[in-house]
This record gives structure tokens, sequence and C-alpha cells, in this order.
């Protein structure tokens, strides 16, 4: 029997390895909008953050998500992910 090896990657909030699928994906395409990607699939540069508002304000305090980018994030896209990470805390 083969096992199925589980893709991890690293939160920008807390530097730790986690399964890809426990975390929010934010993606940078080549036209340079940044936007939410639930899916995972979408094309572009990707960055990730545990699903967890102390995870995302660590990496915003530290500007860790302009730091992967290489550029300013907009205010509309941290507005976004704690609006996302607020409903999977009611969860």
């Amino acid at each position: 029997m083969k096992i199925k090896k589980v893709p991890m990657r690293r939160c920008v909030g807390c530097r730790e390895m986690k399964e890809k699928r426990q975390l929010l994906r934010v993606v940078k395409n080549n036209e340079g909008e940044i936007f939410l990607d639930p899916t995972g699939k979408k094309n572009g540069r990707g960055a990730y953050i545990c699903k967890n508002l102390d995870c995302f304000i660590k990496a915003r305090k530290a500007k860790s998500l302009s730091h992967e980018f290489s550029c300013e994030i907009p205010e509309e896209v941290y507005e976004e992910i704690q609006k996302q990470l607020e409903g999977y805390a009611g969860k």
C-alpha cells in the first residue's frame, strides 16, 4: 500500500510548517493583483497563513506578506483575510 505524501507549507505568521489544507492561501498573480485563493489552485505566487487570527495579526505587524510578495499589500486584502479568518473562528 502506498502512503500519500501530505503537502506542507509554512505560515507567514508563526513560521511553522503545517498541512497545506489547514492554511489559507493568498496569491499574487502575474498582473500584480493580490487576493485570497480558497481553492488553493489559482495561478500565481502563493503565501500561506494559519486559519488563526493571532497568526494573521503577527504576520500583519511584521509585514510578512509584503516581504513574501515584494510589494505593499492593499488594505482591502488584509480586511478580506481578517473577514475570512473571523468566519473560521466561529466554527
